[in-house]
C-alpha cells in the first residue's frame, strides 16, 4: 500500500445502510479521509452520522457500496483492522462498581500492545481519579474515561462519536488540544459532533450529512464560502434605506430592515464594507452598532438544513404521505 502523506486511510464509495422495514439511513455517500487528518461528520439527528460510523467500525455490513479502513474491509477483515483502530462510542458501558484504574486495566487486557493505564488516564486528565469508582464520576469524567480506553492501543485511526458531549468548557478545550496532538503525531481522526464550533476548530475537512446523503463537503472555509457574509448597522437619525446608494453597486445580494437596523448579505465582503464606509464618510454620518462578519459554519449548516427542508416539503405536496416506525425512529 502507498504510505505517502496523501494516503486515503478511510475510503467510502456509494455507501448505503438499510434498517428493518426498508428505511435507508445512509443513501449512497462518498468521501475519503487522508492519513494524519481530522475529518468531521456533521448533521442533524437522523442524518446518518452514527449509522455511517458504525459501518466504518465494522459493526455491520453495508447494504451497498464500499468502505475501506487502512485498505481493508472493516467488516470482513475485522480481526486485522480492529487492533489498529480506537473507538469512542456515544455511550460507554462501564461497571459502576469498578474503579477507574480497574476499568482501564480490564480494558487494556483486551488490547494488543496497550499503553500503561496511568499514561492513558493522564492523557485525558483522569490520573487523580484512578481510585474512584465509576459510579462516582460525573458525566464529563465518564466521557473522558471513554476517550482514555479508545487511546489504549495507540490507534492509527481513531473514531470519536460525539466526544465532548457532557464536558464543561475547560474539558472540551482540553479534548481539542489532545485531538490536535494526536493528529500532529500522525493519528487519523474521524469524529461526529453536534458542536459546529468544535468542527470549525478541529476539522481539516468535513462533510455535512442530511437525510443520509452528503449535502456539502470540503474544508470548513470551502463549505462556508457558499454562504453570504453579513453586515448590520443602525441608520443615522433622519436617514432611510432609500438614502443609501444602490446596494447592488457594491455587491449586496440581499437585505432586511428591522426598524432602524439594516442587515446586508454579500458574497463580496470587502467590496461591500468599503463601499458602505466610503458612503458614510462622504455623508458625514456614523453607522451605529456596525457589525461586519464572514459567514460561519453554523450558517452554512442551517442553510443546508433549511434548503433541504424546503425541498422535502415541496416533494411532500406532490407525493402520497407514507410513514413507518423506522422513519419516525430515525428522525
Amino acid at each position: 500500500m502507498d504510505t505517502d502523506e496523501h494516503e486515503h486511510v478511510i475510503e467510502v464509495t456509494d455507501l448505503r445502510r438499510v434498517y428493518g422495514g426498508g428505511f435507508e439511513a445512509v443513501r449512497g455517500i462518498t468521501f475519503h479521509v487522508d492519513r494524519g487528518e481530522v475529518f468531521a461528520l456533521l448533521g442533524t439527528n437522523g442524518a446518518g452520522k452514527t449509522s455511517t460510523v458504525e459501518l466504518l467500525e465494522g459493526l455491520a455490513r453495508p447494504a451497498g457500496g464500499r468502505v475501506r479502513v487502512l485498505g481493508l474491509d472493516p467488516y470482513t477483515d475485522r480481526d486485522a483492522v480492529r487492533p489498529r483502530t480506537g473507538v469512542m462510542l456515544q455511550e460507554g458501558g462501564f461497571s459502576a462498581e469498578l474503579t477507574v484504574a480497574e476499568t482501564t486495566r480490564m480494558w487494556a487486557a483486551c488490547v494488543s500492545g496497550a499503553r500503561p493505564e496511568r499514561e492513558a488516564l493522564a492523557l485525558v486528565g483522569l490520573e487523580d481519579r484512578a481510585d474512584v469508582r465509576v459510579k462516582q464520576l460525573s458525566g464529563g469524567e465518564r466521557r473522558r474515561l471513554d476517550l482514555a480506553l479508545a487511546l489504549l492501543g495507540e490507534p492509527e485511526v481513531l473514531f470519536l462519536d460525539e466526544p465532548t458531549t457532557g464536558l464543561d468548557a475547560e474539558g472540551r478545550r482540553d479534548t481539542w488540544d489532545l485531538v490536535r496532538a494526536l493528529r500532529d503525531a500522525g493519528t487519523t481522526v474521524l469524529l461526529t459532533t453536534h458542536y459546529l464550533e468544535e468542527a470549525e476548530a478541529l476539522a481539516d475537512r468535513l462533510a455535512i450529512l442530511h437525510r443520509g446523503r452528503v449535502a456539502a463537503a470540503g474544508t470548513p472555509a470551502e463549505v462556508t464560502a457558499a454562504q453570504p457574509s453579513r453586515i448590520s448597522f443602525d441608520l443615522p437619525a433622519g436617514y432611510f434605506v432609500g438614502d443609501l446608494p444602490p446596494l447592488r453597486e457594491f455587491g449586496v445580494c440581499g437585505h432586511e430592515v428591522d426598524g432602524r437596523t439594516v442587515r446586508l448579505r454579500t458574497h463580496e465582503l470587502q467590496r461591500t464594507a468599503t463601499g458602505l464606509l466610503v458612503w458614510a464618510e462622504r455623508a458625514g454620518v456614523e453607522l451605529g452598532r456596525l457589525d461586519v462578519r464572514s459567514a460561519s459554519l453554523e450558517e452554512a449548516f442551517l442553510g443546508i438544513a433549511s434548503r433541504a427542508g424546503a425541498e422535502a416539503g415541496s416533494r411532500a405536496e406532490s407525493e402520497p404521505a407514507a410513514t413507518s416506525e423506522s422513519e419516525e425512529y430515525a428522525a
